[in-house]
């Protein structure tokens, strides 16, 4: 089975976090998924990408064709990726506004989210972000952006025992296996995706 996984083609996830926080769960669920796909995942490159430089969305931005530095950085690491992987917290039902933000840079023509394989992760109280989920899957389908559908991953963050530590790191064990399955699955669907040679 090893030498099956080692034969994969590398990809590369660009790792994306809704949250600005400095010690936010969401983004513990990103390093999580960073360290696990040096430790344990072969064929995954993935990169963090901070979304708190871009400016707010505002069309009058774009001169002569080009977006504001910010924006054009990002757009080309959304573009030189396979996939994405979205920490998505949940703010009165939906997406926070940072990562809405992101998502209509991107989505500014040319859409460089289009074709992309997609995977969310979220924590936080209650439905541990469930809701943002399907919010975030409907302007995916806009953008044709393409989500796995299985494995799900939210995970409440309030019940014992504790799944995360003081820096917002996650120490929950069965959590990390639970994150490595949405990875696998990311993994399979994005190569699935790609055209054949």
């Amino acid at each position: 089975m090893e030498a099956v996984v080692a034969s994969k083609p590398v990809i590369k996830v660009a790792a994306i976090s809704g949250s600005l926080r400095k010690a936010s769960y969401n983004k513990g669920l990103i390093r999580t998924a960073l360290e696990l796909t040096k430790e344990s995942i072969a064929g995954i490159q993935m990169e963090y990408i901070d979304i708190s430089p871009l400016p707010m969305l505002d069309t009058d931005l774009e001169v002569d064709g080009k977006f504001p530095p910010a924006v054009e950085a990002f757009r080309q690491k959304i573009s030189e990726s396979d996939s994405i992987l979205f920490a998505s917290p949940e703010y009165n039902y939906s997406l926070t506004a940072p990562l809405k933000n992101a998502l209509d840079w991107a989505s500014r023509p040319p859409n460089v989210w289009a074709d992309k394989a997609a995977a969310i992760v979220s924590a936080g109280g209650g439905f541990g972000g469930a809701r943002s989920h399907y919010h975030l899957r409907q302007v995916g389908v806009f953008l044709d952006l393409h989500f796995i559908n299985k494995p799900e991953f939210y995970l409440n963050a309030f019940q014992p025992p504790a799944k995360f530590d003081s820096n917002g790191n996650l120490i929950d064990e069965d959590s990390k296996e639970r994150i490595k399955q949405v990875l696998l699955s990311l993994q399979a669907f994005t190569l699935r995706l790609q055209p054949k040679n």
